[in-house]
């Protein structure tokens, strides 16, 4: 089975399906809640963010187990945020201990995709975003909390420098060696 594909959503660009893959982006499911907080230029604590992993991590199960290839785009800015996307409820209190035992029932095998870039590029590409619940003057609070992957996890960091062709390139040629 492919495995899944996360990503920190760096723009408004949505790739179009890759090669047969289901696309989500993550913001489409924040609850209302989340979006006007955001709105009103508030960041998301752990507390807003835990049960909309918990719903993407079953958004992703459920397509993972019917065959599906998928890629969410998502800023699982934390490793709990990431382990939550794997795992659900039981990955927000993993205990880094636990790491490397066996997959279970219930758990998603992730790539994560750490799109880097400087702040000034990624400030300048939310500027030309429109019409999104959260404003660019949030980006400094993603960046404070950002807590990039790290092994064990299993990731790779492509540059957003680069441009979209040669950034899912790099994501499928990762895919055809794992």
């Amino acid at each position: 089975m492919e495995k899944p594909v996360s990503s920190q959503q760096i723009d408004s660009g949505r790739p179009a399906g890759i090669q047969g893959w289901k696309f989500y982006d993550a913001d489409d499911y924040h609850p209302e809640e989340n979006q006007v907080k955001m709105g009103r230029g508030i960041p998301l604590n752990d507390q807003d963010r835990i049960p909309w992993l918990c719903n993407l991590h079953d958004i992703l199960l459920r397509d993972v187990a019917s065959g599906q290839c998928v890629v969410l785009a998502c800023s699982a800015l934390k490793k709990m945020y990431r382990d939550i996307l794997i795992r659900g409820k039981a990955g927000a209190a993993l205990k880094s201990e636990e790491l490397g035992k066996e997959e279970k029932p219930g758990e998603v095998q992730l790539l994560v995709v750490h799109l880097t870039g400087s702040f000034e590029l990624i400030s300048g590409r939310l500027l030309q975003r429109k019409g999104h619940f959260m404003p660019s003057q949030l980006l400094q609070s993603q960046f404070d909390t950002l807590e990039p992957p790290g092994a064990p996890e299993n990731f790779i960091q492509v540059s957003v420098d680069k441009n979209l062709s040669e950034i899912i390139a790099t994501i499928m040629e990762t895919l055809k060696m794992k």
